[in-house]
């Protein structure tokens, strides 16, 4: 149980990446290159994927690959709920129905093992 919270723990910090570069392309799109939150974002965005890169490649010496993979795809449901919480966007059916793929897909794989 601990190793599958530390995945899913990587998982979530790989979506905040999501979070960063959209909020830096904000940043961009109102003051270019002239603007410092641009930078903050930027610099943010690659720290993170730095960090859960190395983190990654620990965790996934404890699972198989492709159970590691499997588990990955959650990150679809991350990104759906931040742009939801954080950004205001809305949720079409189709969107809830591909996250309800993503979850049946994981806990087939995850039987499978």
């Amino acid at each position: 149980m601990k190793n599958y919270m530390q995945l899913h723990l990587n998982i979530l910090l790989f979506s905040l990446t999501g979070i960063f570069s959209k909020l830096a392309s904000i940043q961009y799109g109102k003051y270019g290159l002239s603007g410092r939150m641009f930078y903050l974002f930027l610099f943010l965005m690659i720290a993170n994927c730095g960090i859960y890169a190395l983190a990654w490649q620990k965790i996934i010496k404890k699972f198989e690959l492709s159970t590691a993979y499997a588990h990955r795809s959650v990150y679809l449901i991350w990104a759906q709920l931040w742009a939801v919480l954080i950004f205001k966007e809305s949720l079409s059916w189709n969107n809830l129905f591909g996250m309800l793929i993503v979850l049946i897909g994981v806990l087939v794989v995850q039987k499978n093992e």
